[in-house]
């Protein structure tokens, strides 16, 4: 069988780095001209970068751990997110995630759920407020109470938490000095027996603050406005639903990457080995034949059935994100505090960084 080019979306037509500037300051809009050209497309990254959104893509991509490795792709970039379960690989990742998961099952945390109610309805704020602000101050409580049982000094946190919620480059840029102190915090505690960091590798509890942060806090704050927006969904039945689908628009990991093992071919086009495979729930979860209408925020549509592989907020397979139940505990626990918001003000756009946050305030009334 004949193999044919990848199409590519508008970039510099010479050398290796023809989309990294696009890449760097307006990824959703390369993203979408790439879509726009078939379900599969190419970028020139500094490497070849194949990029698909279909569910066969994303069902590939995620389930064969030993031709799409996790160690060489964009997450090794950022200091936050280049070790741990995070890019461990086949086979050690298996074993490696089954020692973990007890930790973060969903019966495991109950006992944390009215203990995390206290703690985020003793920072609920009252009247008027901007909701990426709380939610981040929300996110951080949470995890510093799960992992340490609150002990963990709340600006350190902030400070060390602080460059994943800024432009690029700044979560990329190494830290040696913030990341000692925090590690020499982290292992004060861990001898002290606190929280979850206690029974945790302390390389895992340092990424796991780092992937839980923004990811949650702009989750949140996406999901009040929402919530203002469409009180009708803001009752204790609404709230799942509302999650769900602010979860759908917004997914925060809006592209995925993994690093081709080994060349696969796919519909025709070769993959070479060492190539960037790019998955894009973004896409994904905007693909008019999957979800209809789908950039209306419709929450009802998660009453009927959703197709297989094309819904993955927290990814998918073997490496579904450890924190989802954690993530999704707080989301419900924090939506919980306010029975009645109203819309003030606001820019909801997303706006692509590490992950996807938005573009501007979000202001509500309580």
């Amino acid at each position: 069988m004949g193999r044919s080019s990848l199409p590519e979306p508008k970039g510099y037509p010479w050398g290796p780095f023809g989309h990294l500037p696009r890449w760097a300051g307006e990824p959703l809009s390369l993203l979408e001209e790439g879509a726009a050209l078939g379900s599969v497309f190419g970028l020139r990254l500094g490497r070849r970068a194949v990029v698909g959104f279909s569910p066969a893509w994303n069902r590939l991509v995620l389930s064969d751990l030993n031709a799409f490795r996790s160690r060489g792709s964009l997450a090794s970039l950022t200091p936050y997110l280049s070790g741990g379960i995070i890019t461990t690989d086949a086979p050690f990742h298996k074993p490696q995630r089954q020692t973990l998961n007890p930790h973060f099952h969903a019966r495991a945390l109950m006992a944390l759920e009215e203990r995390l109610r206290e703690a985020l309805r003793a920072v609920r704020p009252q009247g008027a407020f901007e909701a990426v602000a709380w939610s981040s101050k929300a996110a951080q409580t949470a995890l510093n109470l799960l992992y340490f049982e609150g002990r963990f000094p709340p600006g350190l946190l902030a400070r060390f938490l602080a460059p994943l919620k800024r432009p690029f480059p700044a979560p990329l840029v190494p830290r040696p000095l913030l990341f000692a102190r925090v590690r020499r915090m982290v292992r004060g505690l861990q001898q002290a027996g606190c929280g979850l960091a206690a029974h945790l590798p302390l390389e895992e509890v340092v990424v796991g603050l780092a992937a839980g942060y923004d990811t949650t806090a702009h989750t949140l704050a996406w999901a009040l406005w929402h919530a203002a927006l469409y009180p009708q969904w803001n009752t204790p039945e609404g709230l799942p639903l509302l999650l769900k689908e602010t979860l759908r628009l917004y997914p925060p990991g809006f592209v995925g990457s993994r690093r081709a093992a080994r060349a696969v071919e796919w519909e025709g086009h070769l993959i070479p080995k060492g190539s960037l495979v790019l998955y894009s729930p973004y896409l994904t979860h905007r693909h008019p034949e999957l979800w209809p209408n789908p950039l209306d925020f419709d929450p009802s549509r998660f009453l009927g059935r959703i197709p297989a592989w094309a819904y993955l907020p927290f990814g998918g397979g073997e490496r579904t994100c450890l924190g989802m139940h954690f993530a999704q505990m707080t989301l419900r626990v924090a939506l919980g505090l306010f029975s009645r918001l109203r819309p003030l003000r606001g820019d909801p756009r997303p706006w692509p960084a590490l992950t996807l946050a938005p573009a501007g305030e979000l202001w509500v009334e309580a």
